[in-house]
């Protein structure tokens, strides 16, 4: 189990990968926020509690992909384009932290940004 500290680091490298990185978060299993970072100067769009709920939801659906893992693979990523935020959940490879949140601008090339930025800050950390 990766302590809270190297959670921390992971996600401050991560908010550091790039420019467009807003917020990144890693709830346990169940759910409750863990770790979780801004970037500096943020306006918020939802409040830390509404943050808990989407985490939980993350959490929820992240757990229904794997019913279908057997035929499809291990799913990397979900995504989800909103009006004014883009965010993703990427599947980690904890048994307690089993997915890190991440939003971005709405501009940002995402799928870039978490193929070659985030998933190998990831898998280097052993998540």
């Amino acid at each position: 189990m990766k302590s809270e500290k190297c959670l921390l680091v992971l996600c401050d490298q991560i908010l550091e990968s790039a420019s467009s990185v807003r917020f990144v978060g890693i709830p346990n299993k169940m759910g409750g926020q863990i770790i979780s970072r801004y970037r500096s100067g943020l306006s918020l769009l939802i409040t830390p509690q509404e943050i808990e709920m989407l985490a939980i939801e993350s959490v929820l659906r992240m757990n229904t992909r794997k019913d279908f893992e057997s035929k499809l693979g291990k799913p990397i990523y979900s995504f989800t384009l909103y009006e004014k935020v883009k965010r993703a959940t990427i599947t980690l490879e904890s048994e307690e932290y089993p997915i890190l949140m991440v939003s971005f601008d709405i501009q940002a090339n995402h799928d870039n940004i978490i193929m070659d930025k985030i998933i190998p800050i990831v898998r280097r950390e052993g998540l």
